[in-house]
């Protein structure tokens, strides 16, 4: 409850901003893609600012994640590799716990038949 209030506090003070810089930069700004010929591109965009600005953020997010995952790519191996060795052991200790009841039984049932 309290980080959906803390959300709420920080999200909508950022979304505001937003807003009011899309409504201030809705100018078109050209984007040239050729170094070569800048007075005549043969490669240009012509959007407003304000998705220039948001399309950095998604790219900055994007490439952020990106790097956050691949440095913790160690620690989802070895989670993975403990993984696989606790499941080992667990079976392990599965299979010794059927041979120990096993052995129970046929010694009840030994037991058994030598009283008769």
């Amino acid at each position: 409850m309290f980080r959906r209030i803390l959300a709420l506090f920080v999200a909508f003070p950022i979304g505001a901003v937003l807003i009011a810089i899309a409504v201030s930069n809705r100018q078109p700004v050209s984007l040239i893609l050729d170094p070569f010929k800048p007075e005549n591109p043969a490669l240009s965009i012509a959007l407003p600012f304000y998705l220039y600005l948001l399309g950095a953020l998604v790219v900055g997010v994007i490439l952020g994640g990106i790097a956050t995952w691949l440095g913790q790519s160690r620690w989802r191996q070895t989670a993975r590799a403990q993984g696989q060795r606790a499941a080992r052991w667990q079976a392990e200790a599965e299979r010794l716990t059927r041979e120990r009841e096993a052995a129970a039984v046929s010694t009840g049932s030994d037991l058994a038949i030598a009283s008769h």
